[in-house]
């Protein structure tokens, strides 16, 4: 990779981290009304699948990636705490330092870090779990993401993935949907937000994302054995659970 490439990607990367400073005070309301809340049962089923597949009750470390306000952290600590297992640490990293402060303001049993998916500041083979949900396609080297998950995950260890994957939107039902995410998203979550450009880069990152297939791909060349995918709310979101090899 030559440096004018190098310099594109720190700026493209720089960009989208201060848009996410910019409407981290609005972000999980604008959420909540933009999947009515059935974001919720999204992260529930990915944080259960983690937990089945380790199968322990007692885990050293669970790290979210791309954290933004926290709100995974919540789910991964309740439903360890409903499922009775033991977790000594919960990590969030982000480096939009508006997220983490939103974050720290309503997790106060985690300890948040700065930090790019990228250049993760976690130890070697350290954490069980690592999550990142809606954040993956905003991580402009991916690939190098993906290999970084790999190092700070322990053997056997958990990645989950929540993502906009994109689709091949032919029915009826599918266009429905694509003028929702294109027209209806970014007008609403521009209201909530006073940010229309933030919600607009969404549907617009998820046509630039990968499908998939070809995330599932990703990791498995990244080191990684798919154990689980699945596609919710007609193809909008999809859940990827893999495990290190």
């Amino acid at each position: 990779m030559d440096n004018t490439t190098i310099e594109n990607q720190k700026i493209k990367q720089d960009k989208i981290v201060t848009m996410f400073d910019d409407i981290a005070s609005t972000y999980d309301l604008a959420n909540r009304v933009l999947s009515f809340g059935i974001d919720k049962q999204w992260r529930k089923k990915g944080c259960h699948k983690a937990y089945d597949i380790l199968d322990s009750k007692e885990l050293t470390q669970v790290t979210d990636v791309a954290t933004g306000t926290g709100d995974l952290l919540l789910y991964w600590r309740d439903i360890a705490l409903q499922r009775g297992i033991g977790i000594d640490k919960f990590v969030g990293v982000d480096p939009s330092v508006g997220m983490l402060d939103v974050a720290k303001t309503k997790v106060d049993f985690a300890e948040f870090i700065e930090g790019k998916a990228q250049e993760l500041p976690i130890e070697d083979a350290s954490t069980d779990i690592i999550s990142i949900s809606y954040g993956i396609r905003n991580v402009v080297d991916r690939v190098q993401a993906l290999e970084e998950f790999h190092r700070a995950l322990k053997s056997g260890g958990i990645v989950v993935i929540l993502e906009f994957t994109k689709q091949d939107r032919s029915g009826v039902v599918d266009k429905v949907v694509d003028f929702g995410m294109k027209k209806v998203l970014p007008r609403v979550g521009g209201i909530i937000s006073k940010n229309y450009e933030a919600y607009k880069y969404l549907p617009d990152s998820i046509e630039e994302f990968l499908t998939t297939e070809m995330l599932s791909k990703e990791l498995e060349e990244a080191g990684f054995e798919m154990k689980y995918t699945k596609s919710f709310s007609m193809g909008i979101s999809t859940l990827l659970v893999a495990q290190k090899k």
